[in-house]
């Protein structure tokens, strides 16, 4: 098997409400396969043991973690997406920006023409950038 690197997202119970919301506004964007938890298991019964999605050619796996814990995502880590438009960065910014929070709020910070970095609803952060 060929080494594979790849973002890994753990949610606690809103992993494929994230993939879809996901899937949803990024182009080439898809699910390639969800395996959940059944009776029995560690996890809370049909929610996402192990899934794959990819967003325009990024491969992203995730999980809704069994286990509880006192972490969730930081803007240490960050999706950096290149947009083609700024009218594609301004649509992104809305539609992720919904219900989360903005780090830095969109304007030219002199390293591109229009650059935002915010928070999406489920915590996961986004640095939107048009060139």
């Amino acid at each position: 098997m060929q080494m594979k690197v790849q973002p890994f997202l753990m949610f606690e119970g809103r992993a494929e409400e994230a993939m879809n919301f996901y899937v949803s506004i990024f182009p080439e964007g898809w699910i390639t396969d969800i395996s959940r938890y059944g009776p029995g298991e560690q996890g809370k019964e049909g929610t996402v043991k192990v899934a794959r999605f990819t967003l325009a050619g990024q491969s992203v796996m995730c999980i809704d973690s069994p286990v509880k814990h006192a972490f969730t995502f930081t803007p240490a880590f960050s999706f950096f997406v290149d947009v083609t438009s700024e009218a594609e960065l301004r649509r992104l910014a809305t539609v992720l920006g919904e219900g989360g929070g903005v780090m830095m709020p969109l304007a030219n910070y002199g390293f591109s023409k229009l650059f935002t970095w915010l928070n999406d609803r489920y915590g996961v952060s986004w640095q939107l950038n048009w060139p």
